[in-house]
């Protein structure tokens, strides 16, 4: 993301070329893992482009939420984050009230969207809402190095069996407990039939590293 003037806000451009991406990206097999990436030394993302919302009539901002909301469905320790549209006479729109309480629990994040208290990243590693904070270094892209290091990790797994577990969890975390087991059984189904599982099978047998094909 490279939107320095506007500190990589939010704004109807900018969400819909992030969204046209994506949607190329998401035909392409060839991509295993996707990192987001600030371009703009010292942000990540500043939020949304308040500026802009302010010129946008009722029914723009209805739609621009809609397809922001729809964004962030498919995106996530000198950092600072929060969620602090009750701070600008606003409430989270883009999934915020959705996301926290599944991630922290409801009484924590009724805490945080109603004080809109910012979090470094020691505090959010502490409460689970980051996975890694890393000290930042001269250049200024610690986080990015830490992602490509997950990434790499990630990579030599099976490429369907990453994908289809992503979507166990996914719509699993959206459903009770019976129904998820029901989503991972479909799941799991659906990789029975792959080279790539019989590959791992015979790799744990003859004790040498699996060579996954994605198919």
């Amino acid at each position: 993301m490279n939107r320095p003037r506007a500190r990589n806000a939010l704004g109807y451009v900018f969400v819909s070329e992030l969204l046209e991406a994506l949607a190329r990206l998401r035909e392409d097999r060839q991509v295993r893992v996707l990192l987001f990436r600030s371009g703009v030394k010292g942000v990540f993302c500043a939020g949304a482009d308040l500026k802009e919302r302010e010129q946008m009539s009722e029914a723009e901002v209805g739609v621009f939420v809609q397809r922001l909301r729809g964004l962030m469905n498919d995106i996530a320790s000198s950092a600072v984050m929060g969620l602090i549209e009750t701070t600008r006479g606003l409430l989270p729109g883009a999934g915020g009230t959705q996301r926290l309480p599944r991630c922290l629990g409801v009484a924590l994040a009724k805490e945080l969207i109603f004080t809109g208290r910012r979090l470094n990243g020691v505090q959010a590693q502490a409460l689970g809402l980051v996975n890694h904070t890393v000290a930042q270094n001269e250049e200024g892209d610690a986080a990015y190095h830490q992602a490509r290091a997950l990434a790499q990790e990630i990579l030599p797994q099976a490429p369907i069996a990453v994908r289809l577990g992503k979507v166990a969890i996914d719509r699993g975390m959206e459903v009770d407990i019976a129904s998820g087991m029901a989503i991972e059984e479909m799941c799991y189904a659906q990789n029975i039939p792959t080279r790539d599982r019989l590959e791992g099978m015979a790799a744990f047998r003859e004790k040498r590293p699996p060579k996954f094909v994605g198919k």
